[in-house]
C-alpha cells in the first residue's frame, strides 16, 4: 500500500542505500552495501568547493567477506566522494571489524571498534544494517 497523498513539497536530500550479497567460488559470502547522498541544489562545501545539484555529496562503499558462521574474513570500505577531508583516512579503520562474528551484539561490537573519531557515522550507518542483508543472503 503507498503512503499517502503528502502536501505540496520540494525535493531537497536523496540517500540511496543498497545492498548485495554474493556466494563466492572459494566457499565464502561477500556483502557489499553502497550509500549514495546527493542535494537538489548547488552548495559551497569547504572541503571540495562547489557540489553542483547532482553530484554525490557521499558516495561509500564497504565489503564485508564472511564465512558460514558469520565470522568476518575481510572488511574493506572506500569514500569516492565525502564532505570532510578526513574522510579518506577512516576508511582502513573498517578492517578492524575482521574477526568479528555477526550476531548479538553486533551493534556493540561496531560501536567498541569504530565509534567516535575512529569511524564515519555514513560508513557505520551501512555496517550497522549489513547484518540483516548477511542472513538474507546465507539462508534462503
Amino acid at each position: 500500500m503507498p503512503l499517502s497523498q503528502p502536501t505540496d513539497r520540494e525535493e531537497l536530500h536523496h540517500r540511496r542505500m543498497d545492498f548485495k550479497g554474493y556466494r563466492r567460488s572459494d566457499g565464502l559470502w561477500d556483502i557489499e552495501g553502497h550509500l549514495f547522498d546527493a542535494k537538489t541544489y548547488a552548495f559551497h562545501n569547504d572541503y571540495r568547493g562547489e557540489i553542483q545539484a547532482g553530484e554525490p555529496l557521499h558516495n561509500m562503499r564497504i565489503r564485508l567477506t564472511i564465512d558460514d558462521r558469520f565470522l568476518i574474513h575481510d572488511a574493506e570500505a572506500v569514500t569516492d566522494n565525502g564532505h570532510f577531508e578526513f574522510f579518506p583516512e577512516i576508511t582502513p579503520s573498517f578492517k578492524k571489524m575482521i574477526g568479528v562474528t555477526i550476531a548479538v551484539g553486533w551493534r556493540r561490537e561496531i560501536r567498541a571498534r569504530l565509534g567516535g573519531i575512529e569511524g564515519c557515522t555514513h560508513l557505520v550507518e551501512l555496517l550497522t544494517a549489513m547484518a540483516t542483508v548477511a542472513f538474507q543472503t546465507l539462508y534462503p
